[in-house]
């Protein structure tokens, strides 16, 4: 996919298509970090720990735990 790099005020800025963006798993206002490797402009997200509210709230009720088995009790275990 090409895109033409235009002026922004001092900078320069690009468009990125809307299926890049979502290739890319990056929405409006996440952060990237630019880097240039060997000539290459390399736009890479800056991966957020994500807190226990943004994991509940993509929890989809799929997951149903179950019993495993963990070997021979070598010690004191309670059972």
């Amino acid at each position: 996919m090409r895109t033409t790099l235009k002026k922004w005020g001092n900078s320069q800025a690009i468009r990125i298509p809307k299926t890049i963006i979502e290739k890319a798993r990056i929405k409006e206002n996440d952060q990237v970090e630019l880097n240039v490797v060997s000539g290459n402009i390399v736009i890479q997200p800056i991966k957020k720990h994500k807190t226990l509210k943004e994991r509940i709230e993509e929890y989809n009720g799929d997951y149903r735990c179950s019993e495993w088995e963990s070997g021979q009790s070598v010690g004191k275990e309670i059972l």
